[in-house]
C-alpha cells in the first residue's frame, strides 16, 4: 500500500512540475504565436495602437485604461469592475476573448487561442515587454 502511495505521489509531482513549467511558457515561442496578434496589436519600443491597443506593460494592467486608445464600453466597465490583466486573467482572456469580456472589440480568429502552450507562450513575450520589478 506504502508504495502505490509513493508511486501516486511521485505521479501527481511530475504532473505538477510539467504544468508548472508549460505555465511558464517559452517569450521565443511566444513571438511566433504573437504573428496571430500583430495584425491588430504592436509591442516593444516605438509600439503605437493600431485595431487594437499597444501591448507593452500589459502584465498586472487594469484593463480598458490605456491612454490614446477607445476601448469598448465592455472593456473600459471590465477595468471599473476590477479587471486586471494578471497571468491568469491573460490566459483565461486569450482562450475566448469573448467569454470574458463579452462585446468587446477582440476578435481573435478561431475565437481563442485553444493551445494551452500557445497562451503560455504568448504571455512569457508579453512578459518580455512588461515592467521589470
Amino acid at each position: 500500500m506504502k508504495k502505490v502511495i509513493r508511486i501516486a505521489a511521485a505521479t501527481l509531482a511530475l504532473a505538477s512540475f510539467a504544468t508548472t513549467a508549460q505555465a511558464e511558457g517559452d517569450a521565443v515561442k511566444g513571438e511566433k504565436v504573437f504573428k496571430k496578434c500583430k495584425i491588430c496589436h504592436a509591442v516593444g519600443e516605438g509600439a503605437k495602437k493600431k485595431v487594437g491597443p499597444p501591448l507593452n506593460n500589459i502584465i498586472d494592467a487594469k484593463a480598458g485604461v490605456q491612454e490614446g486608445y477607445k476601448y469598448s464600453k465592455a472593456m473600459v466597465a471590465a477595468g471599473e469592475g476590477g479587471l486586471t490583466w494578471s497571468v491568469e486573467k491573460l490566459d483565461e482572456y486569450l482562450t475566448k476573448p469573448k467569454k470574458l469580456v463579452p462585446k468587446s472589440k477582440m476578435n481573435l480568429p478561431g475565437g481563442g487561442l485553444k493551445k494551452e502552450a500557445d497562451r503560455a507562450n504568448v504571455i512569457a513575450y508579453l512578459k518580455t515587454f512588461s515592467k521589470k520589478e
